[in-house]
């Protein structure tokens, strides 16, 4: 067992330092090449068309998302599939890039003339600059490994890293042209975390909760049934439908180690005055950054002054933005 043990730990060690080196010597690949690649696909008034087959396929998938999601616009195209009815995808203005680790692949030799002679710039992203890949792209994006990871030097995991790197370099770089800002990236994103703190507003989750409230002449045991009853910890203090205060759970706590006999006490008697408080229309993470600077977990939410509901740091935190 410890023998097989070791000889794990060898074979993951050596294919993380093998992919390790086949990533650093990509240094060498941002050529002029690569630096007008970004200056074409910046100015190309269409898409970028990335293309592969086998695992190079599984890359330009990958590359494809990566652009996406960043502001390039871009779409998949199977190599395979193009030259039997897909290649109607690619526009006039479309930039196409094939992803190949010999560049000698049958179909992405079949596709390449029929591209030329639609006259759409290709960008080849290739493991041998020498292919006819190489050679007949307008420019190449050197992918070169010396040494696959796997041991017999076939399966595809130096290459595949290498292009993988290569597509996210070149995705970054068109990000950093373009000013691509965080909230440029939620635009993208508006069903994950990041989406949320931009877009969220209090009113989204207030609106679920219950509307804790009493008049300032309650008496405390109202008080204490509408805190119970509605769990939130607090209970807003109104007069009329404008928001005076809140009794919280730790105003509870300070009244009874006060008070012995609290039922003849009102609301506006215990309460905290002048709460803090916030717009229904502000943003979540407004509301978050109030709690936490104020060591609280819940806020009274306002409309034009007046009272609308409660926004509760569990919310938050349940839509996984803290």
């Amino acid at each position: 067992m410890l023998e097989a043990g070791k000889k794990i730990r060898e074979a993951a060690l050596s294919t993380i330092e093998i992919e390790w080196k086949a990533v650093k010597n990509l240094s060498g690949s941002v050529t002029d090449d690569f630096i007008r690649v970004v200056e074409l696909i910046l100015k190309s008034k269409g898409r970028v068309i990335v293309t592969g087959i086998g695992k190079s396929a599984i890359i330009a998938q990958k590359i494809v998302a990566t652009f996406n999601s960043t502001g390039t616009p871009a779409i998949f195209m199977h190599a395979a599939d193009a030259i039997h009815g897909d290649l109607g995808i690619v526009r006039n203005d479309d930039v196409v890039m094939a992803i190949s680790k010999s560049g000698e692949t049958p179909e992405v030799k079949v596709l390449i003339p029929l591209l030329k002679a639609r006259e759409n710039k290709i960008i080849a992203m290739v493991g041998n600059t020498a292919s006819y890949l190489a050679k007949q792209a307008d420019f190449v994006l050197d992918s070169t490994v010396d040494k696959e990871a796997c041991p017999n030097n076939l399966a595809p995991t130096s290459s595949t890293t290498a292009q993988l790197v290569m597509g996210d370099a070149l995705a970054v770089s068109l990000l950093e042209m373009r000013g691509f800002s965080e909230k440029d990236f939620a635009v993208f994103h508006p069903g994950g975390t990041l989406g949320k703190r931009m877009y969220m507003r209090v009113s989204d989750l207030s609106i679920n909760n219950e509307k804790p409230a009493v008049n300032q002449d309650a008496l405390m045991p109202e008080v204490i049934i509408e805190i119970s009853s509605k769990r939130l910890g607090a209970t807003a203090v109104l007069d009329g439908d404008t928001l005076v205060g809140v009794v919280t759970d730790g105003d509870l706590r300070r009244m009874i180690e006060k008070y012995s006999d609290f039922t003849h006490l009102k609301a506006v008697e215990v309460m905290t005055n002048h709460p803090l408080s916030i717009d229904e229309d502000e943003m979540v993470v407004v509301a978050l950054e109030l709690m936490r600077k104020n060591n609280i977990t819940q806020l009274p939410v306002v409309s034009d002054n007046r009272y609308v509901g409660v926004i509760h740091l569990h919310d938050i935190l349940r839509e996984g933005i803290l």
